[in-house]
């Protein structure tokens, strides 16, 4: 463990002087480095690659965007403790690859009245000429939703260190029929064809979900559309709405302002704890959404989620650097608060996700940024290994509680398939109840994240292959938590849904991404993401295994695998940070 900590400094060093050479690299430098160390050695929950601040609570992302090169990443924070607080600011960090990062100063906190109890969650839009904007909630003196508009102090500073509210907030109160308290998360804006900017919000009526879409032509001055742009019948207040482009038959990006024939609309909202989307056709001159075949967000298990784990409260935005949509999430604690303050902090980020539409156009794809591939060392693989039933198969030369792991298996026979009709079956209840070591003919199989040597603790991510008496089929894709920990006061829920592919002709791929406490698993290519948080009893590292398992009574073969040992990513504090958030 010393020989590993002392070449983790000496990278994240390295990492210093390398990525962030506009900041003068120092002996500081080193010990924020020394001591982001020591904390993962001391507490085996804490992430090598995942973002998380130094210490206390973290939830929502805010604001990310591209600004002079410098990738900007803001995120609700509690700067008095590790659990949520009565006073929650913004904070801060930046990047220039979107995996190392520097800690700012907090950004924005309460100055106003408009934002005097805290300053919750809002979105940034690139306005003419390269000025950044924030559209933000601030909780005021009468504990009202209202928005609020900051900008950057120096536009020459590209890390943007200072922030200056307009003084005129708040620009947007909550309307008449929405309660104070149910008005919140402006959108990032678009500009219509008629140069008019536009915003969501989220908001409800006698408990309707809805998105209120707000008008402006100066940005300051803002008049509410009769109409909500999206709604739903009793899905409680709309969180985090997000309202973005994609085009058809492409993977890249697009600018929020962009519309047209050959592109369709993301209409996503947050409730009842989780991230849902619809897709549809949007007309500006209209103000008319328009979801496809006439799905909607009602929160039923027909609807489609970003995510069918923990991974709420998401924010994208446009990349032009690299012509993508970058996609991230919170990804919340699942142990108990009394656990939080013993460690001190609470709250993860997902690994940012490129995000583009299916070839299909009915579903989203998403996938790890390229970037995290400079993480990647002591490559393995396998080809053709047959996995008999019954068989455990451990991956042996990586880091097990670090790791990317890519996966494929494919199906020799599907005849024996277990009969059941799917369309009627909620697939989390599917997983609870035939989880890993429930033998079915083709499945459980897959992979054992974050297991003891004896199997006694794993975290169990597979699929299960149903037919029903057509003779079509259907793939379950499972993470199984149920023995993710020996450990009481843990929520040990599964997850699962259905993934978009047909084991006749294609093979089931699966990826994982597995960073201590967190495993973010993508079925077949990212149309299937589900994202886990576990706390093993086992307290050093080292004793983390991996192992590819066939639980079922067909055989299954492993066509590829690759799996590598990941990198810490460099987390350092800026070094004119007054109070390291």
């Amino acid at each position: 463990m010393k020989k590993s900590l002392s070449s983790f400094i000496a990278l994240c060093f390295l990492v210093i002087v390398l990525e962030t050479g506009r900041v003068k690299a120092t002996s500081r430098d080193l010990n924020d480095v020394i001591l982001l160390a020591n904390q993962q050695i001391q507490q085996p929950y804490r992430t090598g690659y995942h973002f998380q601040p130094p210490s206390n609570w973290m939830n929502d992302p805010n604001g990310p965007m591209l600004y002079q090169g410098v990738y900007h990443f803001f995120y609700q924070y509690n700067p008095y403790a590790a659990t949520f607080g009565d006073v929650i600011i913004w904070a801060h960090a930046v990047s220039y690859d979107l995996v190392n990062w520097i800690h700012l100063d907090p950004a924005i906190y309460p100055t106003q009245e408009a934002d005097s109890k805290s300053c919750w969650s809002g979105s940034a839009t690139i306005l003419p000429g390269n000025i950044p904007a924030m559209l933000y909630t601030g909780s005021d003196s009468k504990s009202r939703q209202v928005q609020d508009l900051a900008w950057p102090k120096n536009l020459s500073d590209p890390f943007l260190r200072e922030w200056v509210k307009h003084p005129k907030n708040p620009l947007i109160i909550p309307p008449e029929g929405v309660k104070d308290d149910c008005f919140r998360d402006p959108s990032t804006a678009w500009r219509g064809p008629d140069g008019v900017w536009r915003i969501v919000v989220g908001g409800d009526r006698d408990n309707n979900g809805m998105s209120l879409l707000y008008q402006s032509t100066d940005f300051v001055n803002w008049k509410r559309y009769d109409q909500p742009l999206s709604s739903a019948i009793a899905t409680g207040t709309w969180e985090c709405p997000d309202f973005y482009p994609v085009p058809l038959n492409s993977t890249n990006g697009l600018d929020t302002s962009v519309y047209g024939g050959s592109v369709r609309h993301v209409m996503k909202a947050g409730f009842e704890g989780h991230d849902w989307y619809t897709i549809g056709t949007y007309s500006p001159d209209r103000e008319n959404f328009l979801p496809q075949n006439g799905l909607s967000l009602t929160g039923s298990t027909l609807d489609l989620r970003y995510n069918y784990g923990q991974f709420y409260a998401s924010k994208s935005f446009f990349d032009d650097a690299k012509n993508r949509r970058v996609l991230w999430a919170w990804v919340p604690e699942t142990d108990a608060p009394e656990d939080d303050i013993e460690k001190g902090w609470a709250g993860l980020q997902s690994f940012p996700r490129a995000l583009w539409i299916d070839r299909s156009g009915k579903q989203l794809i998403q996938w790890p940024i390229e970037e995290i591939e400079e993480l990647r060392q002591n490559e393995v693989n396998l080809q053709n290994k047959n996995l008999k039933p019954g068989s455990v198969l451990e991956i042996h030369g990586i880091t097990a509680s670090q790791a990317d792991v890519t996966i494929s298996f494919k199906l020799e026979e599907l005849k024996d398939a277990e009969v059941l009709d799917t369309t009627s079956v909620d697939p989390q209840v599917l997983c609870n109840e035939r989880g890993a070591s429930s033998r079915g003919a083709i499945g459980p199989f897959g992979l054992l994240a974050m297991a003891s040597k004896d199997l006694k603790e794993q975290s169990a991510i597979f699929f299960r292959v149903f037919q029903n008496q057509l003779g079509r089929y259907s793939v379950l894709m499972c993470s199984d938590l149920s023995r993710s920990t020996v450990r009481s006061n843990i929520d040990t829920t599964s997850y699962g849904a259905f993934v978009d592919i047909d084991p006749k002709s294609e093979e089931i791929s699966l990826r994982n991404l597995i960073d201590h406490s967190i495993i973010e698993s993508f079925g077949a290519g990212g149309k299937t993401c589900i994202t886990s948080r576990i706390y093993p009893q086992f307290v050093n590292n080292e004793e983390a295994h991996l192992f590819a398992f066939n639980n079922g009574t067909q055989n299954v073969k492993i066509s590829k695998m690759s799996a590598w040992s990941m990198k810490n990513a460099a987390f350092v504090v800026d070094q004119n940070v007054k109070s390291a958030a």
